[in-house]
């Protein structure tokens, strides 16, 4: 399994040591979580936050963009430091076009889906992407309470991966604890977004360690 710690319940009072301390515990992703108050009720970050981090940690930036022009601001989170960027397919008009423009910015590119959006939408577009994010929470906020219909939607996509040997990584965010993560992991997810549970722990450690060897 994959942990991609998500910043966005980390204390921002000490973000570098923050970073750098579940670094060191074994996540090689980190997510950071995107927000523009107008495509989900809530501000969080710019690419300054992301560009303080720039060069000094080795971790995957993984950038998850839940903003209503994504298109306006990839490149300069590209130039910021993202490895991957992840859009969301409500937030666009044109899908593939999205798609093809962040890949020229030579990132990975990911599309993410709310818990309300049908998973079939996805279709046309598996052979594109690198990644595939399902929202177990609505967007928008940390700490809620996983939805059990994010599990179907990681079957749907470990089925279609393997039936026609697509190349995604299947990803999952929201509601993320040792529990939830075993049953995604036994859906077929392969990176967990973890937020709430691993920077509000009381052993960050073994959260870590626990997710990794599932």
């Amino acid at each position: 399994m994959i942990v991609s710690p998500s910043i966005l319940s980390a204390d921002f009072s000490k973000l570098y040591e923050e970073v750098k301390d579940v670094e060191a515990l074994g996540a090689t992703y980190l997510h950071i979580d995107v927000m523009d108050g107008h495509f989900v009720p809530n501000i969080t970050i710019g690419p300054t936050v992301l560009n303080s981090l720039k060069g000094k940690t080795k971790m995957i930036m993984d950038v998850h963009l839940m903003i209503t022009d994504p298109l306006k601001y990839a490149k300069e989170f590209q130039k910021a430091g993202s490895n991957i960027i992840t859009f969301h397919y409500e937030a666009v008009q044109d899908v593939k076009k999205t798609i093809e423009e962040i890949k020229k910015l030579n990132v990975m590119v990911g599309i993410s889906i709310k818990p309300n959006t049908n998973i079939n939408v996805l279709k046309p577009y598996l052979d594109l992407v690198d990644l595939v994010l399902v929202m177990s929470v609505e967007p928008g906020f940390g700490g809620q309470m996983f939805i059990p219909s994010a599990i179907d939607k990681i079957k749907y996509l470990k089925k279609e991966k393997e039936e026609n040997k697509y190349h995604y990584l299947i990803e999952v965010d929201g509601g993320i604890n040792l529990e939830t993560a075993k049953l995604c992991k036994e859906a077929g997810c392969e990176i967990v977004v973890a937020g709430t549970s691993i920077f509000k722990a009381t052993d960050r450690q073994k959260v870590i360690k626990e997710m990794l060897k599932m």
